[in-house]
């Protein structure tokens, strides 16, 4: 790593100019950063807007999945099945399906070697069971915070190596001439109070993009407070995006954020709204159905079947979801309470579906108040809200409908590069997934990608970057550019929160779960119309805020190439299908009672052959379709795979 300086304008940037940079200090980015420097890259750093924010540390849920290859018991399994599996989500690459699955067992077991606790049996079985998705026994989890755990072992692997790492950075420009990636641009968190002390620039031959999902672009979000993501830059920069439409979305509770999966819906808590001020309390799901039994199985299924699914909408437990938004879009709040039985009475566990009943029964958990089944079924689900200050016992939680992960992201090889050279992203800011996938497939993508793009650098990616002052005349163009636009936007007056706010709510509101193509175009141009009055209208009071209002811009640009993405979905023929129910005049009713905005066809599959890819252009949006990759089939006889691995590294 070499330090120099280079002006801008009226500024002079330090620079840090080294092989590769590594963006986020969650599991994926850790573990690229570590595998790098072990497979003889050590000129790497990591850059992170904070070591101890993010998803991978602050997330999980009732018990946080990491899936991998079945490696117990006698029940068959291959690499070449849990691709299938993989496969099947719809419009996934097979090429990136076929290495999640090669790789599982590696990146699992260098994970229980770190020091990960996963669970194994007297005879060293690594034991599993079955998630969503999953026709194998191939999920485990070390319970809520299993993406915790793997931080912070693979953080300590990092520090063992000297990695360094840059503290308190954020990413604020990707630079690039649309071809090839040249480095990073910064704002110092910790030198921001003067302007002509704020950014720093990482010139660079390779930048691995561990930013996480663009959480940022709703305002109903689990994703812990802090994490924001960096996808729209990556965008702007040139970087193609693919799937942006697929996402999760569940039931969450709003303080502190986190999924209310698992045994907190099993244990059938009480379920009501109030005003925005907390008062006219109603138990809108005790009014809407009139069958007990239903409503409480379809409560009991969210636990098992906790993302918001159009194919379960009509009947089935994704009515519940329906239900909460309903009730958000009327501005009432939504509460579950564990002090309360279900509509204010006792629950005849006898009249729950055959499935849910023996479940409870099995538990021992056909007794008494909803806070005492969970005590009883999970106490460490009760103990999680206590260590954040809420008592189950003596306080409601509030929940909404919430965007929980990103399937979609940034188009990635079957080595983790995408269309920009030296450009690669691993974990949830890369389009790794589909439509749908196994429960905590997302884990095992973040540590597969690293694994692959740092193989990749390692033997292909190596050499020095070019000297700061011999980047293209576009690049340094472009970089000057931002930094004087980026000092422009200190002033008297600040309008950046309120600005944030109006973004992420309008956002939530037509881009989320339920979608129509009138809500869609309305956020589409009031988002452009935003972004092209960005550098003109947002203001900051201080330079120490100047993040807030770049983030602004980050978040504006991932929204406009989103809502591009699902307008032309719509444009396409495209129906409701995963956790995205777009508004269907011609379609059905989840129940008569709710509005038409419910109504909806499911999708029939024909596009699940298919993937939409997104590219910026400047101002402008092109999207494209093409089929989806087949998963390979290689000649794997021994003798010609080892000799074309002997040479010189054939396998790239």
């Amino acid at each position: 790593m070499r330090e120099s300086s280079i002006r801008c304008g009226a500024y002079t940037l330090p620079v840090f100019s080294l092989n590769t940079v590594v963006v986020g200090t969650g599991a994926a980015g850790y573990n690229a950063a570590e595998r790098l420097h072990r497979g003889g890259q050590p000129d790497v750093a990591i850059v992170t807007e904070h070591i101890l924010a993010g998803t991978s540390r602050n997330t999980g849920s009732d018990k946080q999945t990491y899936y991998k290859l079945t490696l117990s018991g006698g029940e068959a399994d291959s690499v070449r099945e849990m691709a299938e599996t993989l496969f099947s989500g719809q419009c996934v690459d097979g090429d990136i399906a076929l290495c999640e699955a090669a790789l599982s067992a590696q990146c699992f077991l260098r994970l229980a070697e770190l020091g990960v606790p996963f669970p194994r049996n007297r005879y060293g079985e690594y034991v599993g069971y079955k998630t969503d998705h999953d026709p194998r026994r191939r999920a485990t989890s070390v319970g809520p915070y299993t993406s915790r755990r793997m931080t912070e072992c693979l953080e300590a692997a990092a520090q063992k190596r000297g990695i360094r790492v840059f503290d308190k950075m954020q990413a604020v420009m990707v630079l690039g001439d649309g071809g090839r990636v040249y480095g990073l641009l910064c704002l110092d968190l910790t030198r921001a109070q003067e302007t002509a002390d704020a950014f720093t620039l990482f010139v660079c031959t390779n930048i691995i993009y561990a930013t996480g999902g663009p959480a940022g672009m709703y305002a109903n979000s689990v994703y812990p407070n802090g994490h924001f993501g960096a996808t729209g830059i990556a965008l702007e920069a040139g970087v193609m995006g693919r799937n942006l439409t697929e996402w999760q979305f569940g039931l969450a509770s709003l303080h502190p954020r986190w999924n209310v999966s698992g045994t907190y819906m099993q244990a059938l808590p009480h379920v009501y709204s109030t005003d925005a001020a907390g008062g006219d309390e109603r138990s809108f799901l005790c009014d809407f159905f009139a069958d007990r039994g239903e409503m409480l199985t379809k409560m009991f299924l969210k636990g098992y079947q906790w993302p918001f699914d159009v194919r379960k909408a009509a009947g089935g437990s994704s009515l519940i979801d329906l239900l909460v938004v309903q009730e958000s879009a009327k501005g009432r709040r939504v509460f579950l309470d564990y002090r309360r039985n279900p509509c204010a009475g006792e629950v005849n566990f006898e009249s729950l579906a055959p499935e849910a009943h023996a479940y409870l029964q099995n538990a021992g958990a056909c007794f008494g108040l909803p806070i005492d089944r969970l005590l009883h079924m999970n106490k460490p689900a009760v103990d999680f809200y206590r260590d954040k200050g809420v008592d189950l016992a003596a306080q409601p939680l509030e929940v909404a409908l919430c965007a929980q992960h990103n399937n979609g992201g940034l188009a990635v090889d079957c080595w983790w590069q995408t269309n920009l050279q030296g450009f690669f992203a691993v974990g949830e800011v890369a389009a790794s997934h589909g439509v749908y996938r196994p429960g905590g497939s997302a884990l095992n993508a973040g540590q597969v990608g690293g694994a692959r793009a740092a193989q990749f650098i390692a033997a292909r990616g190596a050499g020095d970057p070019p000297a700061p002052e011999a980047l293209p005349q576009a690049v340094r163009a472009r970089l000057d550019a931002f930094v004087q636009g980026a000092a422009s936007l200190v002033g008297e007056r600040d309008n950046t929160r309120a600005a944030w706010h109006e973004a992420t709510r309008r956002m939530s509101r037509v881009g989320g779960a339920i979608r129509s193509e009138a809500g869609i175009a309305e956020g589409l141009n009031a988002t452009r119309a935003a972004l092209a009055a960005f550098w003109r209208d947002i203001r900051v009071d201080s330079p120490a805020r100047l993040g807030e209002a770049l983030r602004l811009r980050d978040t504006l640009l991932s929204q406009e190439t989103y809502l591009a993405a699902m307008a032309d979905y719509l444009a396409q023929g495209g129906k409701s299908r995963g956790s995205a129910l777009y508004t269907d005049p011609m379609g059905c009713k989840p129940h008569e009672t709710l509005p038409d905005l419910y109504a909806f066809t499911v999708d029939d599959g024909v596009r699940g052959g298919l993937t939409q890819e997104v590219t910026r252009h400047g101002e402008n949006i092109t999207v494209t379709w093409r089929p989806v990759r087949p998963i390979p089939v290689d000649d794997d006889f021994f003798e010609n795979v080892w000799r074309a691995y002997r040479e010189n590294g054939n396998v790239y």
